[in-house]
């Protein structure tokens, strides 16, 4: 029997997770089954086993596919890098313009699967927790709470502006509007069969967003 190389087995496991992905992208998260999976790779019941005991798992390293193909630590860490040649509200909207940028290009793709992530976590947990067990990497809004919180902590300290609520509301307000604007721009986009106007676009949304943000941290608008 000729030895299963390394390579085989990574080459099998792609097949599968990006079947799982186009199959996500085609229904919900939630009514992907292991059976479709199977249907859309040609593979035997038996040998999809071979590499997944489950779907769960499949989802996991999918995961963590979508994690390191798109991702926007680059893009982000770059402004960050440059950011001295800004003042604090410059780089917010450049911040807010970037992410208007990543979530047009992958509306109907990755932050489709995303948010219908999410609503897995809010129906079933314990499956949720188990996905992300098997995922490496950070994902993108986890990253934009870091970077910030590392880059404008210390601005903080040194009196550069005067917020005018804490920091760490600010960084959680940011988050949940992150999740707002996501979660209305694809129902609108996916779910309605219906025009969609500027009130659900995403760039709208982060300029709204950037205009707040900035507001509450005490700088200029």
């Amino acid at each position: 029997m000729p030895k299963v190389t390394e390579e085989y087995i990574l080459n099998k496991k792609k097949l599968i997770t990006d079947a799982a992905y186009e199959l996500c992208l085609e229904k919900t998260v939630s009514t992907v089954t292991m059976q479709d999976i199977i249907n859309r790779t040609g593979l035997s019941q038996g040998g999809i086993y071979r590499f997944y005991k489950d779907i769960d798992e499949i989802f996991g390293d999918m995961l963590a596919d979508m994690r390191g193909k798109f991702t926007i630590k680059d893009e982000l860490d770059a402004i960050l890098a440059k950011a001295d040649k800004f003042s604090a509200g410059e780089v917010v909207d450049l911040i807010f313009d970037m992410l208007a940028d990543n979530m047009e290009k992958e509306l109907m793709g990755v932050q489709k699967v995303d948010f219908e992530m999410s609503v897995l976590a809010m129906n079933s947990p314990e499956r949720v927790d188990k996905i992300l067990a098997g995922a490496k990497g950070i994902g993108n809004k986890e990253y934009l709470m870091y970077r910030a919180s590392e880059f404008f902590g210390p601005k903080l300290e040194e009196g550069n502006f005067t917020p005018l609520i804490e920091p760490a509301e600010i960084l959680a307000y940011i988050s949940s509007s992150y999740t707002g604007i996501q979660t209305a721009c694809i129902v609108q986009h996916c779910y309605h069969k219906v025009p969609v106007d500027e009130m659900f676009q995403p760039r709208r949304r982060f300029e709204v967003l950037a205009g707040t943000v900035k507001y509450l941290m005490g700088l200029e608008t």
